[in-house]
């Protein structure tokens, strides 16, 4: 899974819509558009990237093809927002890490003394 693909393909409100009607029931193109009031060509190229980011499976039934989501992929990418969420903050320690900006850190004997930027980066937005 490209997580940028599939990030950048549901960050169409059309192509969430669409994945959002695909996980209740599997629709092909034409019921896609009737029920999205938009043209199936349109349908189409949205379903395009959506299969492309590997979101969607294809049946074919008859003449139609009939899209359903491939629900792993979502599950993975939610794995991975959970973990991504799940990251705690660490106060930068520029006397342990060379590339802390903070310079000044070494050099200033208390908070209050350093630049607005090094207060935010080094000893947290809720330091004052």
């Amino acid at each position: 899974m490209d997580k940028r693909e599939v990030l950048k393909a549901i960050a169409d409100e059309t192509r969430m819509n669409i994945l959002k009607l695909l996980l209740r029931h599997n629709y092909c193109v034409r019921a896609l558009a009737n029920e999205l009031g938009l043209a199936e060509a349109t349908i189409s190229q949205h379903l395009k990237v959506l299969r492309e980011a590997g979101l969607l499976v294809g049946e074919k039934r008859g003449y139609f093809m009939h899209y359903s989501v491939a629900r792993p992929v979502l599950f993975e990418l939610a794995k991975e927002l959970e973990a991504l969420a799940a990251i705690e903050r660490e106060d930068c320690k520029p006397e342990m890490r060379d590339d802390c900006p903070a310079v000044e850190e070494r050099e200033c004997p208390k908070k209050g003394t350093c630049s607005d930027e090094v207060m935010e980066f080094c000893h947290g937005s809720n330091s004052n």
